[in-house]
């Protein structure tokens, strides 16, 4: 076993960021690519939020579009295969690792290798959970008719590749932000409580597990807002392991979580905290060393 004092935090971030459709998910995680190149591995059929960015901050992010289906879940097929590391060619019309018919004539494909030789100055991101949750249970009901609902033992096998996916994420040597929508679910304590989506009711209620940051999004009063302190709002699954905390900031950005900054509640570095700590206390004791020479008689009172 190893002292905590002489282990040095992890290099990589998992992050999840989710909410309800159109309330900035996509945006606030693009806007990384000002500090960062990102893989973005987007399987709902568009890619519209890259292009609001400035053409330099396009230029660090490489697209691999899924065009997933209920007919063809390709993105269960492909995450699951690249999300394990190892190099992979993912074909351009396809969506699809090592793709006969588009190697045979020599088609465009993409290279694609997540593991611990990616450089830290990349992140990798998949958008979304919701899509590639549907996309495993296209992938387990193929055989069946379109009005087929799943039974015990396909809900058992949805949870299986959901953890499949999730597991590798947790321990990958890389940076991942996930990307997801939301549902309330009933959790154990009996509350229910708005939580990411990730497979069944059962994974997406244990889905924050998986992640050192979670965080949430919504549209109030004309304004995005985005929360990840665990204390956010009540009902709604946050938190950040390193106590970052969007809600406090003028202009809410990833960029502390993925550099690895640690924040207080007030936004504070720990630095920041136990100096403002001490100078408060030097004051105190300051004060009280004033009031002694001063007023002596009311010393003399205080200590009878």
């Amino acid at each position: 076993m190893a002292k905590a004092s002489t282990l040095s935090p992890s290099e990589t971030q998992r992050v999840l960021v989710y909410g309800p459709p159109k309330s900035g998910k996509t945006q606030l995680v693009l806007q990384l690519a000002g500090h960062f190149n990102i893989i973005y591995i987007g399987m709902e059929a568009g890619h519209a939020p890259v292009f609001k960015l400035p053409l330099a901050w396009q230029e660090r992010v490489e697209i691999i579009n899924l065009p997933d289906t209920r007919s063809f879940p390709i993105a269960a097929e492909t995450c699951l295969k690249i999300v394990k590391g190892g190099a992979h060619s993912i074909c351009e019309a396809h969506g699809k690792v090592n793709c006969m018919p588009c190697m045979k004539v020599g088609a465009p494909s993409v290279r694609v290798q997540l593991d611990a030789s990616l450089p830290q100055d990349t992140i990798v991101v998949w958008d979304s959970l919701t899509q590639l949750t549907n996309s495993f249970i296209a992938h387990i009901t193929q055989a069946m008719p379109d009005l087929y609902k799943l039974q015990t033992d396909d809900w058992g096998q949805l949870a299986v590749l959901v953890d499949l996916f999730l597991s590798n994420i947790q321990g990958s040597k890389y940076h991942n932000i996930c990307i997801s929508h939301e549902i309330e679910v009933e959790m154990v304590d009996g509350k229910n409580r708005i939580v990411p989506v990730s497979g069944s009711r059962n994974s997406s209620r244990n889905t924050a597990k998986y992640f050192d940051h979670v965080i949430y999004c919504n549209v109030s009063n004309g304004k995005h807002n985005f929360g990840s302190g665990t204390l956010y709002q009540n009902g709604i699954v946050t938190g950040s392991r390193t106590d970052v905390l969007l809600e406090s900031m003028a202009t809410p950005s990833l960029l502390d979580i993925m550099t690895g900054k640690v924040k207080t509640q007030k936004g504070q570095t720990p630095g920041q905290v136990a100096l403002g700590s001490l100078n408060a206390l030097a004051a105190t004791l300051s004060a009280k060393a004033t009031d002694v020479v001063n007023n002596p008689l009311n010393a003399l009172k205080a200590k009878e």
